[in-house]
């Protein structure tokens, strides 16, 4: 990537206004076109969203999104939408036992729903305020009871099952330090207390041992900063076995949107750390692990992606090097070879702009590179190349990869390549990213703001 150091996010201004306009009109067009009752829209077809009945983990998206631009716009349409369709249909998500994604699709509306009340930025009653925190509550529980004791750690364990650790869930592990600081306690048999903000740390450094490479030699294929998606331990022994991945190429490749789901995923635990200041044993040296991954995971894609910013699904994937020097041209949207994943570049350029606040008083030349890095990002996303400015199109931001291994993704006749689609997710995460961008200059966006 060539980071931009000359611009700033005044220069984004008009940029960014354009861009709640835009994301406005999307929530309205999907509001009033989609047909709820065949499940929650993940990817579009066409420029259409569509459903894959799998887990649902993007509906707590589709209900955030308007809920974020209330708080970046103040339109009060906005926060109706988010908020009747929270309290309508989000509930079985609390209690969805099935899956690692209660982070995404909870703290998304509910815990967005609360931020804001305690913030003061929307009025609500005490008792609505409990619902809310409840909710936070029993998910955080739900997410935490998903657990793989290892015998120097564990983890939250994916859909797959108890063997497998993915670096996805490293984002989700928000619900748990949000029930912490509710102060939730997590009973197990016998009334024993398990401590949330240890069970998500705990994951957190069993993520950055296992799921980051470091290039201390620990393979054929271990570079600084790649990530794996999957994780695979033997439940018997308790022993880590191999790297793999659902979603990317390889386990010795890195999955790009993983990679981006690790740089964010750390940055917020530690500022979390950071700023909350909780009771932990051993607080600096986990800071210290944490703080390695995501300096470890940003420097990698920094390097590894396009000059604009933006990356290719997979940085091994099979047909990459059929475009030659891919890292000093910007992104070849269409092309003969392979996609790249505007989503994932959503995701990471947050996870940018966060570790370079975070080193603001510690290592202001490193936290200038990593801020116009995730500003570069942005530019980038918010240019007419990446936004859904066709009305007809329902999504927001174009260009995103679901599961490219899967042949899930749309290619439009005459392609060789999916592009033009949006996702749920990629679309949230551009929406969070430009909040988080526009509030850099006053008070910094954190999920936990005012708990």
């Amino acid at each position: 990537m060539q980071i931009d150091f000359g611009i700033n996010i005044k220069d984004l201004g008009d940029s960014l206004d354009n861009f709640w306009e835009l994301s406005t009109q999307k929530v309205k067009i999907l509001q009033d076109n989609f047909d709820s009752s065949k499940g929650a829209p993940v990817f579009t077809v066409e420029g259409k969203y569509t459903t894959r009945g799998w887990t649902e983990w993007t509906q707590g998206f589709q209900y955030g999104i308007p809920l974020l631009i209330f708080d970046a716009t103040g339109k009060d349409e906005m926060l109706k939408i988010g908020k009747v369709n929270t309290i309508d249909k989000m509930a079985h998500h609390i209690t969805h036992f099935g899956v690692h994604d209660h982070g995404f699709n909870n703290l998304s509306t509910y815990g967005n729903l609360l931020r804001m009340s305690r913030k003061g930025k929307i009025d609500t009653t005490d008792e609505e305020d409990d619902f809310y925190a409840l909710a936070i509550k029993a998910s955080g529980a739900v997410q935490a009871s998903r657990w793989t004791d290892l015998k120097n750690g564990g983890y939250i364990y994916s859909f797959n099952g108890p063997h497998s650790l993915f670096i996805d869930t490293i984002r989700t592990c928000r619900i748990l330090l949000m029930a912490h600081k509710l102060k939730h306690k997590m009973l197990i048999e016998s009334d024993v207390a398990v401590d949330l903000l240890q069970r998500a740390v705990t994951h957190a450094v069993t993520s950055a041992k296992y799921a980051v490479y470091y290039g201390e030699g620990r393979d054929q294929y271990d570079v600084s900063g790649r990530v794996a998606h999957e994780s695979i331990f033997n439940i018997n022994d308790l022993k880590y076995r191999c790297s793999n991945s659902q979603q990317g190429f390889s386990g010795f490749t890195t999955w790009t949107r993983g990679l981006s789901w690790a740089m964010l995923g750390f940055t917020e635990i530690l500022e979390f750390l950071t700023i909350e200041q909780p009771k932990l044993e051993n607080k600096e040296e986990v800071e210290s692990i944490l703080l390695k991954a995501a300096i470890s995971t940003c420097d990698f894609y920094i390097e590894n992606t396009s000059l604009d910013g933006v990356p290719y699904w997979d940085t091994g994937a099979p047909n990459l090097h059929k475009l030659g020097e891919y890292q000093k041209r910007k992104a070849q949207i269409t092309n003969d070879f392979e996609p790249i994943d505007s989503s994932a570049a959503a995701i990471a350029g947050q996870g940018l702009l966060r570790l370079g606040k975070i080193l603001e008083k510690s290592d202001s030349q490193s936290s200038k590179k990593y801020i116009q890095a995730g500003l570069t990002v942005l530019n980038t996303l918010l240019g007419d190349d990446y936004l859904a400015k066709d009305k007809d199109h329902q999504g927001i931001l174009k260009h995103s990869i679901y599961h490219y291994p899967n042949n899930w993704d749309y290619i439009p006749s005459g392609a060789k390549v999916p592009f033009n689609e949006s996702s749920m997710w990629g679309d949230y995460h551009m929406v969070e990213f430009c909040l988080t961008a526009q509030r850099l200059a006053k008070e910094h966006y954190t999920f936990f703001d005012g708990l």
